[in-house]
């Protein structure tokens, strides 16, 4: 097939055929298309959409790019995935806490995108912590003990492996068909059946605005629904990092706190972890509803099923249990800075975003596909929105590979954060539900 003649089609905006659509993902299966003809249809995709169509035929072919698994678990294979956020280590609590209460979590996870983190980066900070693993050996993993989260393999969905690195340094992240096609085409093919989607609207989003993440969201739930899995996706917010630690080993650190109950359970973290992995054993048919979910995963976390659950994972994929009764074995930085708060004022706005870049440049992240991370270095945010900050008061402590970089960070996290004189309403948390039935827009309350 001429491959420019597809780049020439959809550069007009032009309807991709099936055929096409194809040569596209086996090209970037295979490495016979090269990456600047990717990278260029990449953006033409990105300026000028895809279709539900086409990006049905997209999400399909990236699966069938390589293995198709259908995992016997011993129940029905539960799956969640976030579009990225700052601080978001939800992944690591309700994985553990969902296969505590009888779930079977088959879940394969990425690494950073942009100025988001993921959770295979955050994952190899435990020591000797395997993140891939055959096939087999991942099913039979989350058949004995409920759970697993490994990284993308080289046989499944490898179309979407190539494309999903090209995405991150080529601008075109944000496009609602390509989103859509890379995570649902992951899932299709690890033979996830019940899919939870955490869609994240705010600063620090993929989809800045509600409309959007509803967008993404719908065209998501629309393909499951044309392919025989269940999806429901929750809007979440990301006005301000999610959890208080950002970046890498101290990411873990919080999790781990979380499920070793050193964090109070109405932590913004720990209630989107709860609400998330609710909807998991309801979609999978192991709760009968919400309340009868949350309970069992409270029950969970507060009896140390949870932290237990998630040692037990770590054992098997061949990490330092140990981390979960000493998170100083995940590494420290060598320069740890606090950062002073300049008046008295109210914290009113976090350009979230903003502050996802100040962690990747002080190399929590990725500029280009081939950076190697340092997982030692982050911050961690003392203060939320809507709190109020003296003079003087430390508002962030900044975990620095040298002082350079630690001195860098604490400028561009300053010119993140606004204060106010007057007082603000905390970040919302849980935005809209959307199902097969539409759009459910949620209330704040003590239940989430």
């Amino acid at each position: 097939m001429d491959f420019v003649s597809v780049i020439e089609r959809k550069k007009r905006g032009e309807e991709l055929t099936n055929e096409e659509i194809r040569a596209f993902a086996g090209g970037a299966a295979d490495g016979s298309v090269k990456d600047y003809q990717l990278a260029a249809l990449l953006m033409a995709i990105r300026l000028n959409g895809m279709t539900d169509r086409e990006t049905r035929d997209l999400t399909l072919a990236m699966a069938e790019s390589g293995d198709m698994l259908d995992p016997d678990v011993g129940g029905v294979p539960v799956d969640k995935h976030s579009t990225g956020g700052v601080g978001d280590t939800t992944t690591l609590i309700l994985a553990p806490l969902v296969a505590a209460c009888g779930g079977k979590v088959l879940k394969m996870s990425g690494r950073g995108l942009g100025h988001t983190g993921g959770t295979i980066d955050k994952m190899e900070s435990i020591p000797g912590m395997r993140v891939t693993m055959p096939e087999e050996e991942f099913v039979r993993t989350v058949r004995e003990i409920g759970c697993c989260v490994v990284g993308q393999s080289a046989q499944l969905a490898p179309a979407d492996k190539r494309l999903y690195a090209l995405r991150d340094v080529t601008a075109t992240v944000d496009s609602v068909p390509l989103i859509a096609s890379s995570i649902l085409s992951k899932k299709f093919a690890s033979g996830a059946r019940a899919i939870v989607l955490d869609v994240k609207t705010g600063s620090g989003a993929l989809m800045p605005t509600e409309e959007d993440s509803i967008a993404l969201a719908g065209a998501m739930v629309r393909i499951g629904a044309l392919s025989g899995r269940k999806i429901t996706a929750v809007i979440s917010g990301m006005e301000e990092p999610l959890g208080s630690h950002v970046g890498n080993a101290l990411e873990v650190k919080e999790a781990i706190d979380v499920l070793s109950r050193r964090c109070p359970e109405d932590l913004p973290l720990t209630r989107v972890a709860l609400y998330l992995g609710a909807h998991m054993l309801t979609l999978s048919g192991v709760a009968k509803d919400l309340d009868c979910a949350r309970a069992m995963l409270l029950e969970k976390l507060r009896d140390g099923s949870g932290l237990n659950k998630l040692r037990e994972m770590i054992v098997r994929q061949g990490g330092d249990p140990r981390v979960c009764d000493d998170t100083a074995l995940l590494g420290t930085a060598p320069v740890v800075r606090e950062i002073l708060c300049p008046a008295d004022a109210y914290l009113c706005a976090t350009d979230c975003t903003r502050l996802g870049y100040a962690a990747q440049r002080m190399g929590a992240g990725r500029a280009s596909k081939e950076d190697v991370i340092d997982l030692r270095v982050g911050f961690v945010m003392k203060k939320r929105i809507g709190d109020f900050c003296r003079r003087g008061e430390s508002l962030c402590a900044v975990h620095a590979a040298d002082e350079a970089s630690a001195l860098r960070a604490e400028r561009e996290i300053l010119e993140a954060l606004t204060f106010a004189d007057e007082k603000c309403p905390p970040s919302r948390l849980i935005w809209d539900v959307v199902d097969e039935n539409g759009v459910r827009r949620i209330g704040e309350d003590r239940q989430i």
